[in-house]
């Protein structure tokens, strides 16, 4: 991974309300943007053992990454909005959607995810994405597993009663 020379804008993701025993006590996320390209660093610190990372898998483009640690992007476009899926596998996803779950299909955009990096407290992950045009407002967020099973759901803001990634005011950052 290469050397980045200024400091990327961080967002800090908190965890849903209702969030238990979590081996996960922080997310942030680094984000810069290079025309058409957003470069993401998700940072997990926490008890990085306790955290089911998937195998590597190479990459490629994969279905049902969500439901394993797995980290995410939303781009609020005018015409909706494109989901990333960006798994620590190296596999991603993206689907493109033209309401809040409505309208779902595979989108043409695409990423790269660059794999994991750590330490003992905490773990990176790099990734790439295409944004779509007119790409205005993101939302991010990350699913992280424990070892036991349970699940923590991660995200910039938390509007709805459950954890819904997909809500409207979930998409709270303007692009860089």
């Amino acid at each position: 991974m290469e050397a980045r020379t200024a400091p990327a804008p961080t967002a800090i993701l908190q965890p849903h309300p209702d969030t238990g025993d979590t081996p996960a006590t922080g997310v942030a996320v680094h984000v810069e943007r290079d025309g058409l390209l957003l470069w993401l660093r998700f940072v997990v610190e926490g008890e990085i053992d306790r955290i089911a990372w998937p195998v590597e898998a190479g990459p490629g483009r994969a279905d049902d990454l969500w439901r394993h640690t797995c980290f995410e992007a939303f781009v609020e476009t005018d015409e909706g909005y494109v989901e990333y899926n960006l798994s620590p596998s190296s596999r991603w996803a993206t689907y493109r959607f033209d309401g809040p779950r409505a309208g779902m299909r595979t989108a043409g955009e695409g990423a790269t995810v660059e794999g994991l990096e750590g330490a003992f407290d905490r773990v990176a992950l790099e990734a790439r994405i295409e944004l779509p045009y007119g790409a205005r407002r993101l939302g991010l967020s990350a699913v992280i597993e424990s070892v036991d099973g349970g699940i923590s759901y991660w995200a910039l803001a938390h509007p709805s009663a459950g954890p819904d990634f997909h809500h409207p005011d979930s998409f709270v950052l303007d692009l860089p």
